[in-house]
Protein backbone atom coordinates (compact mmCIF):
# COMPACT_ATOMS: atom_id res chain seq x y z
CA UNK A 1 0.00 0.00 0.00
CA UNK A 2 1.25 3.78 -0.86
CA UNK A 3 0.69 6.59 1.45
CA UNK A 4 -1.15 7.81 -1.44
CA UNK A 5 -3.45 5.23 -1.94
CA UNK A 6 -3.82 4.80 1.96
CA UNK A 7 -5.02 9.07 2.91
CA UNK A 8 -8.15 8.97 0.69
CA UNK A 9 -9.30 5.44 1.94
CA UNK A 10 -8.41 6.42 5.50
CA UNK A 11 -10.14 9.60 5.14
CA UNK A 12 -13.00 7.89 3.84
CA UNK A 13 -13.46 5.21 6.53
CA UNK A 14 -13.22 7.99 9.57
CA UNK A 15 -16.54 9.52 8.36
CA UNK A 16 -17.79 6.01 8.09
CA UNK A 17 -16.96 5.34 11.68
CA UNK A 18 -18.08 8.85 12.64
CA UNK A 19 -21.44 7.96 11.13
CA UNK A 20 -21.87 4.46 12.40
CA UNK A 21 -20.56 6.01 15.49
CA UNK A 22 -22.73 8.81 15.73
CA UNK A 23 -19.85 11.40 16.24
CA UNK A 24 -20.08 14.70 14.44
CA UNK A 25 -17.00 16.82 13.36
CA UNK A 26 -17.90 19.47 16.01
CA UNK A 27 -18.34 17.23 18.87
CA UNK A 28 -17.31 18.27 22.11
CA UNK A 29 -15.92 15.06 22.73
CA UNK A 30 -12.44 13.57 21.64
CA UNK A 31 -13.18 10.77 19.49
CA UNK A 32 -10.51 8.01 19.80
CA UNK A 33 -8.23 7.60 17.04
CA UNK A 34 -7.72 3.60 18.71
CA UNK A 35 -11.11 3.41 18.58
CA UNK A 36 -11.17 4.09 14.59
CA UNK A 37 -8.29 2.00 14.19
CA UNK A 38 -9.80 -1.00 15.65
CA UNK A 39 -12.88 -1.16 13.65
CA UNK A 40 -11.22 -0.07 10.44
CA UNK A 41 -9.33 -3.12 11.15
CA UNK A 42 -12.31 -5.42 12.04
CA UNK A 43 -14.10 -4.34 8.47
CA UNK A 44 -10.90 -5.40 7.07
CA UNK A 45 -9.15 -2.52 6.15
CA UNK A 46 -5.61 -3.00 8.11
CA UNK A 47 -3.89 -2.74 5.08
CA UNK A 48 -4.34 0.68 4.87
CA UNK A 49 -2.37 1.09 7.64
CA UNK A 50 0.61 -0.56 6.41
CA UNK A 51 2.36 2.06 4.29
CA UNK A 52 5.93 3.46 4.26
CA UNK A 53 6.38 7.14 6.00
CA UNK A 54 8.84 9.21 7.48
CA UNK A 55 6.43 10.01 10.47
CA UNK A 56 4.77 6.52 10.49
CA UNK A 57 1.90 5.41 9.20
CA UNK A 58 -0.15 5.14 12.41
CA UNK A 59 0.94 9.09 12.98
CA UNK A 60 0.12 9.97 9.62
CA UNK A 61 -3.15 8.57 9.54
CA UNK A 62 -4.05 9.78 12.98
CA UNK A 63 -3.66 13.43 11.69
CA UNK A 64 -5.96 12.66 9.12
CA UNK A 65 -8.29 11.04 11.80
CA UNK A 66 -7.99 14.50 13.75
CA UNK A 67 -8.17 16.95 10.78
CA UNK A 68 -11.05 14.68 9.14
CA UNK A 69 -13.06 15.16 12.48
CA UNK A 70 -12.27 19.01 13.26
CA UNK A 71 -9.66 18.17 16.06
CA UNK A 72 -6.62 19.15 15.32
CA UNK A 73 -6.45 21.81 18.11
CA UNK A 74 -5.89 19.60 20.57
CA UNK A 75 -2.39 18.24 18.82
Amino acid sequence: MKRTEAEPAIRNLVHQWAKAADITADAVSQPSFSAFRRWAEEQGHSDYFAFRSTMGAAEDAERWFDQELRQTWRN
